[in-house]
């Protein structure tokens, strides 16, 4: 079945995800986040001990090491000069009016899966930022993986199924992206994603990042110290 030779298509409401392999960052950022990933992992030694108490010892099995506050480490300044400056030109890019804003990470981490498996993230978005990301320490094709899902709840609601699911097209609800070592993504912080059960095979560590755009009269009023996380 043919279309009308008078039908045009016009796409609206684009949701773009970027990407960029850079691997100059990643020795240096393996080394200096070593100090959070130990301090996370410490922190959840109690839950961990408890658990395996009562169920058998499995090790660190499920959990996600989520280090403090990255902001503000003079090691991580480079990737940060970099993440901040990259979110405001694809805002800009989209089409936002930034003459009354600035554009600052506001929050910036490292996580880690655990060793045994079982670590990963359900679906969620971040409702506090509007460019968020990922750069990837440690990963390979055996690791976990992030997946975005379309952020049209409508579309959701009324899915049928794929012709093709291993083509990106009109009908993907989801995009897989391989993660490796080096690789970089940008997304819309509204747009849903997940980290699927990673199984253990090899370390998965990566840095997470929120940028936001603040008015100026909000900076004007608290002040810059008091809209970025600095703990």
């Amino acid at each position: 079945m043919s279309f009308p030779k008078n039908l045009s298509v016009e796409e609206y409401f684009k949701c773009p995800i970027w990407f960029a392999d850079e691997p100059k960052y990643v020795s240096s950022l393996n080394k200096a986040s070593d100090k959070y990933i130990k301090i996370a992992n410490k922190n959840l030694k109690k839950d961990r001990d408890s658990r395996n108490k009562k169920f058998g010892n499995k090790g660190d099995m499920g959990q996600v090491f989520h280090s403090n506050s990255l902001i503000g480490d003079p090691k991580f300044k480079k990737l940060q000069d970099y993440v901040g400056g990259t979110a405001h030109n694809l805002l800009n890019e989209m089409g936002f009016d930034l003459t009354n804003y600035r554009v600052f990470i506001t929050e910036m981490w490292v996580q880690e899966f655990a060793k045994d498996g079982g670590g990963h993230h359900t679906l969620h978005t971040h409702w506090n930022g509007h460019i968020s990301g990922f750069y990837f320490l440690k990963a390979s094709e055996r690791t976990s993986l992030p997946v975005f899902e379309d952020p049209r709840a409508g579309n959701m609601m009324n899915l049928l199924p794929e012709k093709d699911k291993s083509k990106v097209s009109y009908a993907s609800s989801q995009i897989f992206y391989q993660a490796k070592p080096g690789r970089m993504i940008f997304f819309p912080s509204y747009m849903p994603h997940q980290y699927l059960v990673d199984l253990g095979y090899e370390p998965f560590r990566f840095i997470h990042w929120n940028c936001q755009a603040i008015p100026n009269s909000v900076l004007q009023y608290k002040g810059e110290d008091n809209v970025i996380q600095k703990k």
